[in-house]
């Protein structure tokens, strides 16, 4: 499916933000246009691949990554931070998932951006130990979605929306500090 148009020039600036939840089993992925104060959704879903051999799932993450990128071509990507599991082998599995997705997006000239579970959490439920579906009822909210999104892209457009948000923020502060230091003066 083609991406929506983007806005004719000379309107408000809109920056497409791609988000990703890796995961060696299923990566979830989430599109969007922030832009003007509004939020909008493009799309999501979720990578799904199977069998034992691990070079055969990363090289079908990197693919399927790929061609999102080509659809949608954003210009900003926000992946979530591997945590520490109990098990070793699982967030090993995990990071190797992660990196097989941002070597995908860094092949074209994007900003990358990582922000872990809590940050993202923290970003789109208000608290950094939010439930699954509190995320999955926020993004729903936030993007006014018709219907829930799956778990694991509901989790990838909430990196996006956390990127979405503190893009913005970061955006702010370098003003925010300029007019702070001239009213000190």
């Amino acid at each position: 499916m083609p991406p929506p148009p983007r806005p004719p020039p000379g309107s408000v600036s809109v920056t497409r933000i791609l988000g990703i939840d890796p995961g060696s089993r299923v990566t979830g992925y989430g599109v969007i246009d922030v832009g003007g104060g509004h939020l909008r959704y493009v799309d999501s879903g979720c990578i799904r691949v199977q069998g034992a051999d691990m070079a055969a799932r990363l090289s079908c993450i990197f693919e399927a990554v790929r061609r999102i990128m080509e659809t949608y071509r954003p210009v900003e990507v926000a992946v979530e931070r591997v945590f520490l599991h109990r098990n070793a082998d699982s967030a090993l599995k995990l990071g190797h998932a992660r990196g097989a997705a941002i070597c995908a997006v860094a092949l074209d000239p994007v900003v990358v951006a990582e922000y872990s579970a809590r940050e993202v959490k923290q970003a789109v439920v208000g608290t950094g130990a939010a439930a699954k579906p509190q995320v999955q009822h926020m993004v729903r909210h936030l993007l006014g979605l018709d219907g829930t999104p799956q778990s694991d892209a509901a989790d990838a457009l909430a990196v996006a929306l956390c990127h979405g948000h503190t893009g913005g923020t970061l955006a702010r502060l370098p003003a925010a500090c300029g007019a702070r230091r001239g009213r000190r003066r």
